[in-house]
């Protein structure tokens, strides 16, 4: 090959690897795919972000658009950017029992605010384990998760987050326990507020007789509930009976709620104190005192009034209808991302966040379960 003929295809090959390299470095673009499949970029543009108009375009023509996306290895504007950044764009999410239907409606608020976000939730279920909480803890802080939520129920007791999560400068947010700390946000409802509103209702009813199932004395949500019950009943010259007072045991298996209820309405029978209304520490405790009752051939209402705490799914739904103080879980969700997010940007750009606490109220929900004393 004569020398001018061998540099003319030096030149060429060089500008084939120029053109390789900017493709590389500018990435694939929908112009790119849409050339590749014959159809315009606004159609490529629907079928790829599944818009509400792709179940218009014919299911050929979406296949021909993904298998050029695919060859041409096509990847959206946004997983481009943070491919290359040193940003994770994920957050820790930990929840200690995912079969508590407490979790299920926070999760799906914490879940929704963070796909709005672009933000990928990396979760994990300890199962009501702590060396299982602990191990997952170690895994996600080994981990470029940029924040960390923990939704809190009756496993978080005398676990030291604090020193790791510092020492990272991780956001970190707590739904369901307040840790007054400078590190770690929280989010809760009034709980003492709440317990108010139960106590109240049930008084408006006519009751003067109420049994009271406490929650664990390890839980922290235990103390201001009751503090709202005797402060109410102070207010109204309301005599609590001792003997109508029990407590739930400090027992991790996720069912002792309902068995708890269960066992507990069943002692209180056996006491022969007369009462009309049962106030229980959470709905899951409430649906075992109303099997219990039923067991022993009580009905709700009309035998005896029934209220629960948390307005977790199932008790829209249980027979009776469960009337009970609503948290205002999905919220709970939602605003720990925001606190999270917040907490992101101020790492990012190296300013000061310190923790937030949010309290949130809570509303009664009055259902079938309670009833007026005829």
């Amino acid at each position: 090959m004569c020398e001018a003929a061998f540099a003319s295809v030096l030149r060429l090959r060089k500008r084939a690897d120029l053109a390789r390299k900017s493709k590389r470095k500018n990435g694939v673009t929908l112009r790119d795919v849409a050339q590749a499949s014959g159809v315009s970029t606004a159609t490529v543009s629907i079928v790829l972000n599944n818009a509400p108009l792709a179940r218009y375009i014919p299911p050929h023509t979406k296949d021909r658009i993904e298998k050029a996306a695919r060859k041409l290895d096509y990847r959206p504007k946004l997983l481009r950017r943070f491919a290359g950044a040193k940003r994770s764009h994920t957050v820790g999410v930990m929840v200690f029992d995912v079969s508590d239907p407490y979790c299920i409606q926070v999760l799906r608020g914490i879940e929704t605010s963070l796909y709005q976000a672009s933000f990928l939730p990396i979760f994990t279920d300890a199962h009501n384990q702590r060396g299982r909480f602990e191990r997952y803890l170690e895994m996600l802080l080994a981990r470029p998760v940029e924040g960390l939520i923990i939704v809190a129920n009756w496993l978080f007791v005398d676990i030291d987050l604090l020193a790791d999560l510092e020492k990272r400068n991780i956001p970190a947010a707590m739904i369901g326990r307040e840790l007054r700390t400078g590190s770690i946000s929280s989010v809760m409802v009034d709980n003492e507020a709440g317990a108010h509103l139960a106590i109240e209702h049930l008084y408006s009813l006519g009751h003067r007789k109420i049994a009271y199932i406490r929650g664990p004395k390890m839980l922290g949500d235990t103390s201001p509930r009751w503090r709202g019950v005797t402060s109410f009943a102070r207010s109204v010259g309301l005599e609590i009976d001792p003997s109508l007072v029990v407590d739930l045991s400090d027992s991790l298996d996720s069912d002792s709620g309902y068995e708890g209820g269960l066992k507990l309405v069943d002692e209180l029978l056996k006491r022969k104190r007369k009462f009309t209304a049962v106030m229980a520490f959470d709905d899951m405790t409430a649906f075992g005192v109303i099997r219990g009752l039923a067991r022993m051939g009580l009905r709700v209402p009309e035998d005896c009034s029934v209220i629960g705490f948390d307005d977790v799914t199932p008790a829209a739904y249980s027979v009776p209808a469960l009337t009970t103080v609503r948290q205002p879980l999905e919220t709970m969700g939602n605003l720990a991302v925001s606190l999270i997010l917040e907490g992101i940007s101020a790492a990012a750009e190296e300013r000061e966040f310190l923790a937030v606490h949010r309290q949130l109220a809570p509303e009664l929900a009055v259902r079938e379960s309670t009833r007026a004393i005829s």
